[in-house]
């Protein structure tokens, strides 16, 4: 895929991936790679962030180096499994501000209900991350985008773990400018919305529920 769609084809995250499909991956351990994909993930979705020249003193000698500048940065989960891709995100991004979107699919319509949310005060003048292991449906995606839009936030990331073709779609054609960054596009979603081969319920898996 091209344009504002990355797909990540690192070794690392394909290893790990490979990891947390596996049915038989524990919880423990299910949670730490998920953190970790997440920390890699990051490394990569924050390429494009700006940076200004600055000098620092060595202990011999003066270094020309580089400083992050523009706009910082919020980190934004989707209750309750993007809190598992939180961790990794902050070791990379320590000094993010962290905000919260709790949205569940109608188990009927398939369709996102909304029942929390909570941002920094400051989140419109953030460069805003949003965090969710799974794109499925994007429903739950394409209406976070939507809320924090409505906070006015203006430079907005999408950051999934694996994503079915459908939600893709979706987030293409409901919010064209918003840059979606997965490790891996698996090939369908079944009857009950879930993404096949997949890796099971995020959610469950990383908080031992199932």
């Amino acid at each position: 895929m091209s344009g504002n769609v990355h797909i990540f084809n690192h070794p690392l995250i394909h290893h790990k991936l490979s990891i947390i499909r596996d049915k038989n991956t524990g919880t423990n351990e299910f949670r730490t790679i998920i953190s970790e994909i997440a920390a890699l993930m990051c490394y990569e979705a924050t390429r494009d962030m700006p940076t200004r020249d600055i000098q620092v003193e060595t202990p011999v000698g003066i270094a020309n180096c580089k400083t992050l500048a523009g706009k910082k940065v919020a980190i934004v989960p989707i209750l309750r499994a993007g809190l598992g891709m939180v961790d990794g995100m902050l070791s990379m991004l320590p000094s993010a501000k962290v905000g919260h979107i709790g949205l569940y699919r109608d188990p009927s319509t398939l369709a996102p209900v909304t029942y929390y949310c909570k941002m920094p005060p400051d989140i419109s003048e953030r460069e805003v991350i949003i965090v969710d292991p799974m794109l499925a449906t994007g429903g739950s995606a394409s209406a976070a985008v939507e809320m924090m839009k409505g906070y006015g936030c203006k430079n907005i990331k999408m950051m999934n773990i694996l994503a079915a073709p459908e939600g893709i779609e979706l987030m293409r054609r409901e919010h064209p400018d918003v840059s979606i960054y997965v490790a891996a596009v698996d090939d369908h979603l079944n009857e009950h919305g879930y993404i096949v081969p997949g890796l099971g319920d995020a959610g469950d898996r990383i908080f031992g529920t199932k």
